[in-house]
């Protein structure tokens, strides 16, 4: 006999010996209308006395101690229509009552933790969200996360670089100013703050939230223009595999290729596995795996052209003789990732569980910072500018988590984040990242409230020759915070939001640096299905080790420090509105937004000539001043029930408007000695700009359209996206120096980047797929993405991926 009918029998016998009680038991099963699947973690609850209920176990049970008469309950459960229903309880007896909930009919019916971390339906919260669903994902044959985020509307990802709403430049992905999380812990690198998109693990995601804007009260500094987090899924009732395998090929590009591979196709293929299963009725286990090869798009550089000595010696090229010549076999990609999810739920203890997750990666990969030439050298790499890179990676993330039926929860989570990347021409680094927080939540149900708080203590140490010029090779960086946040639901159709945090920093031995951070929202349901928002905050980013201390040279260009560089700061505001809809089985939202950011200290990744004994040119972090991003974003998401196996159809179509200004364009930030002698150049963002019109900052794209649209028909599923980039308005003046330095010097490989730039008014990308389920449990898909094979970059001195074809199998049972 198990503990739980153990539990019946002691509560039974004990109602049967005490006849004053006036008390009774009901008790049941919670199952899923639509499978007929157990459902656990579902919660019932007293109308007239929400903090009274209970939970359904690991096996759908529940069982709960009422007075005697009649009571009405409403049982809940994610993604699900809520269930109201009554029962009358006699004294000293049991009554059975099993629940059936059905999908939710409502136009609105997504739940997110992301805003609040804790379940809110979507139209409830303050801020603008989206929702990636594993759907699509999938559909798009996705091997590494950053591919299908990029169909997000209001998100780009511009060379590994998220940005939201126009909020930053393209940094390399360095110092990202969004927050990217797996299950609400930080994935980013703990010296550059780096995400490293391909180490997520796309075959076992429950959805992706993705919040736009400032949001650094509940997830820290780098969330100053959003988060994306990725929500792992654990198992249900019954177990479940899926394998997808993959092969593919890039097409020729239309523009002049000289030597692309030898006329040659690269090819790629692609292996997802996953395994998910509850182990003896209180053990989730799952296990998930991905291996890579991909021959990848760029080709490798020519020889380069050597250096006489006096040449070196005048644009203080110290490199040039070890730049090595690559083979088309150095710039294969290959990658190996395994990951687990083991979490115990105690049945001594309810409401206990406790694990251990963990993911760990090998990757052979390449990086290149500029293309040859904007012509016949758009797929080919620049001498120099060209890396090869071995990393390896691992996380283990311990954690403990305790709720009590009076609604009170604690979770205390951890990890340990280690990186190995060898890369060539003495780019090696090592890190080691240690992030603990601790949370408390605590609803009162009866009030409508909800509180979190929270500690984090997050300590990155890295070591690498690239940040010596810190003093040392050693560097680490301290962050420790503390949160608190209210979350207030009034008269069943307002919803406010209030929180703060305070943030600590030092990075080595420098003086530290604190930041109080406040926000604030409130939505208010205006009609049945129409909700109107509005909210604020304040943002703080702290400047990462690689943004301070960087020394890097590749032939004549590299990457300089600026040891000076101080934190960021914003302030955000935003109005919006959601309407749901439903045309038949046809229901989703549409939403719309206008929003303000304000920005102190804004930190740029700027190219130019900032100090000739170190190299002719290239990249830096610099404080340019203030500035300001204002914009409307408009969306919509909408689906058809999984139900209905004939026919569905599923939408996600956006569109961003951003105006990001310089508020100080003459405020000069930095100034250099040109090579060859003359006057001290002051740069600022006017004498730096290519096209300073409007004071529009550098790197952005005022208009962003994207869409992904697909229909079900039987066993077909055909579907297609669009992504729409305006004209990238402002670059740097110092590639118009470099170019005509290199043009005009027969000692160097000549470089061209302004015509593709001038030429260009915009890219219009298509994508298209067509799949058959050609059984219950196995699909067979193509899919061809750039299907117009347009050359188009998102940043200068870099061409975005040719036309590819692959095809998918999947299975799964």
């Amino acid at each position: 006999m198990n503990l739980r009918l153990l539990g019946i029998a002691a509560l039974a016998f004990f109602l049967s010996g005490n006849s004053f009680s006036q008390t009774g038991v009901l008790k049941g099963v919670v199952y899923d209308f639509d499978t007929h699947e157990k459902l656990p973690g579902a919660t019932l609850q007293l109308v007239n006395n929400l903090s009274k209920g209970a939970a359904s176990d690991v096996e759908g049970h529940y069982l709960l101690e009422l007075d005697t008469g009649y009571h009405q309950l409403v049982c809940n459960f994610v993604s699900l229509k809520t269930y109201t229903f009554s029962v009358h309880i006699t004294e000293n007896s049991i009554t059975e009552q099993d629940i059936f909930l059905k999908s939710a009919t409502k136009s609105l019916e997504t739940i997110v933790v992301s805003s609040g971390k804790f379940d809110q339906k979507i139209e409830d919260i303050t801020v603008s969200m989206e929702i990636l669903k594993p759907k699509l994902i999938s559909a798009k044959n996705t091997t590494s996360i950053e591919t299908a985020l990029e169909q997000v509307p209001g998100l780009s990802i511009i060379d590994n670089d998220p940005q939201i709403r126009g909020g930053s430049g393209f940094t390399f992905g360095v110092g990202s100013r969004v927050a990217v999380m797996v299950d609400g812990i930080p994935l980013l690198s703990g010296d550059a703050g780096r995400p490293e998109w391909s180490y997520i693990p796309v075959e076992n995601i429950e959805q992706v939230e993705v919040i736009k804007g400032v949001s650094s009260v509940l997830y820290g500094s780098s969330a100053l223009n959003g988060v994306i987090n990725v929500r792992t899924a654990y198992p249900r009732s019954k177990p479940k595999t899926i394998i997808s395998v993959s092969t593919g090929e890039y097409s020729l590009p239309q523009a002049p290729a000289a030597s692309w591979y030898n006329q040659s196709a690269p090819a790629m293929a692609n292996i997802n596995f996953m395994h998910s299963r509850i182990i003896k009725s209180n053990l989730d286990f799952v296990i998930g795996g991905n291996f890579n090869i991909d021959q990848g798009y760029i080709g490798p550089p020519p020889p380069a052209i050597y250096l006489p000595p006096d040449i070196k010696q005048a644009f203080n090229i110290t490199a040039n003789d070890s730049i090595h010549t690559y083979t088309n076999n150095d710039m294969i990609k290959i990658r190996g990732r395994f990951n687990f999810n083991l979490r115990y739920r105690s049945k001594r203890i309810p409401g206990l569980n406790y694990g251990i997750n963990g993911n760990g990666m090998l990757n052979k990969t390449n990086m290149v910072l500029a293309w040859l030439s904007d012509s016949s050298g758009l797929y080919r790499g620049y001498p120099g500018a060209v890396f090869l890179q071995r990393q390896s990676m691992f996380n283990v993330d311990p954690f403990i988590k305790y709720s009590t039926s009076s609604g009170i929860s604690h979770s205390l989570i951890t990890r340990v984040f280690h990186t190995d990347n060898q890369i060539s021409n003495n780019q090696s680094n090592t890190g080691t990242n240690y992030f603990t927080e601790y949370q408390l939540q605590r609803a009162f149900k009866g009030l409508g409230l909800n509180f979190t708080g929270g500690l984090v203590n997050n300590l990155s140490y890295s070591y690498s020759q690239l940040y010596a010029s810190s003093g040392t090779p050693d560097n680490r960086i301290h962050n420790v915070a503390g949160y608190a946040q209210l979350d207030y639901k009034l008269w069943r159709i307002i919803n406010l939001s209030g929180g703060y945090r305070y943030e600590y920093y030092r990075m080595n031995e420098q003086q530290s640096v604190t930041a109080p951070i406040f926000r604030g929202g409130a939505n208010i349901q205006l009609l049945k299905a129409t909700f109107f928002r509005i909210s604020g905050g304040q943002g703080f980013r702290f400047p990462t080790i690689t943004e301070r201390y960087i020394t890097t040279q590749a032939g004549m260009l590299a990457v300089f420090p600026n040891p000076n560089l101080v934190p960021e700061t914003s302030q955000s505001f935003e109005i919006g509105l959601k309407q749901g809809f439903k045309i038949g089985n046809f229901k989703g939202y549409l939403d719309a937004a206008a929003f303000n950011q304000n920005y102190k200290n804004t930190i740029e990744f700027l190219f130019g000539e900032w100090d000739p004994s170190i190299a002719v040119a290239g990249f830096k972090f610099i404080n340019t001043g203030n500035s300001r991003v204002n914009g409307l974003d408009f969306s919509l998401a909408a689906t058809t029930p999984e139900t209905n196996k004939k026919f569905g159809a599923t939408a996600l179509i956006g569109y961003t408007y951003v105006d990001p200004v310089s508020l100080t364009p003459n405020y000069i930030y930095a100034s250099y000695n040109p090579i060859g002698g003359g006057n001290t150049q002051q740069l600022s963002y006017k004498s730096t700009s290519m096209n300073s019109d409007g004071n529009v900052m550098k790197y952005r794209y005022k208009h962003l359209v994207k869409a992904d649209i697909e229909f079900k028909i039987f066993k077909f599923t055909i579907g297609g996206s669009y992504r729409y980039y305006s004209k990238m308005q402002n670059i740097d003046r110092a590639f118009e120096q470099l170019q005509d330095t290199l043009t005009n010097n027969p000692f160097f490989t000549r470089i061209k980047v302004l015509e593709f730039w001038n030429k260009n008014k915009g890219f219009n990308v298509f994508d298209a797929r067509i799949s058959c389920k050609i059984t219950p449990t196995q699909k067979i898909s193509i899919i061809c993405n750039n299907v117009m094979n347009t050359a188009y970059m998102l940043r200068p001195m870099k061409i975005e991926p040719p036309r590819t074809t692959m095809i998918q199998y999947m299975l799964e049972f």
